[in-house]
């Protein structure tokens, strides 16, 4: 997988055409009924995607800290800066985790993944956004004019992300399948939104896009128990000494 900046200028400009403001306008409002029952102090967001508080702004946690691989044009006070799958977090601190379609983007699926096992709570929860290689847009080679996001052309399916993260030991909470709307401009709102109502009821293996959530497991510590000595046995043709004639032996002697 080509690795692919998100602060890239193409990759921000499809987000501001009509298609790219209908998708990100959706998956924010899918986002706000999975965080909406999610608390604690802190949420992290990996990548940029639309808005800077399109995800965060629906975070219930203390804080909240976007962090990207690059800088901002417009960084805000909550905005750092790292390396994916070097994340410079402390493990086990952070109660949710937001990828909005980050693992399209990276060339290390595998190793941020385990960076965000890594630095999760117990408990804590995973969201995260992806294009589905199958479906309406996986025919977008095949019809003229196709306005995809540039720089995805590997992608990782929802089902293999589900094996993936199972590996982990992270609990698959859900996973929706979202977005029917044709990768090309001047479909109608109004036309939009019923055809992602037929297609979330009739046929959501066509989406575009997937929203899949997890939560990392409690490890749960098996107690060892202690082994007890035996008594040890006899080795065979050698007497077992009495206790009686032992006894005996030390009144004669004294």
């Amino acid at each position: 997988m080509a690795l692919c900046k998100w602060t890239d200028h193409e990759v921000e400009q499809w987000l501001t055409t009509p298609l790219g403001q209908a998708l990100v306008g959706l998956e924010k409002r899918l986002a706000e009924e999975i965080l909406d029952g999610i608390f604690g102090e802190e949420t992290l967001q990996l990548g940029h995607w639309g808005e800077n508080r399109s995800f965060l702004g629906a975070a219930r946690t203390q804080r909240t800290v976007l962090l990207a691989e690059t800088l901002a044009a417009e960084p805000a006070s909550n905005h750092a800066v790292g390396e994916f799958h070097r994340l410079p977090i402390a493990s086990d601190s952070i109660d949710s985790i937001i990828l909005p379609h980050t693992l399209d983007y990276t060339a290390r699926p595998h190793a941020l993944l385990r960076e965000v096992h890594r630095v999760l709570r117990a408990d804590g929860h995973l969201l995260l956004m992806g294009f589905r290689p199958g479906g309406l847009w996986g025919l977008r080679r095949l019809i003229p004019g196709a306005g995809m996001p540039p720089g995805i052309d590997d992608l990782l399916s929802d089902r293999r992300l589900k094996d993936w993260l199972r590996l982990l030991d992270m609990r698959i909470l859900s996973n929706k399948g979202y977005f029917f709307r044709w990768p090309v401009s001047g479909t109608r709102k109004a036309s939009v939104s019923r055809w992602e109502q037929r297609g979330q009821r009739w046929w959501s293996e066509l989406s575009a896009c997937y929203m899949l959530s997890a939560q990392k497991r409690i490890s749960t510590l098996t107690p060892v128990r202690p082994v007890w000595s035996k008594k040890p046995k006899v080795v065979a043709g050698l007497a077992e000494p009495s206790t009686r004639i032992s006894r005996i032996h030390f009144e004669q002697k004294h």
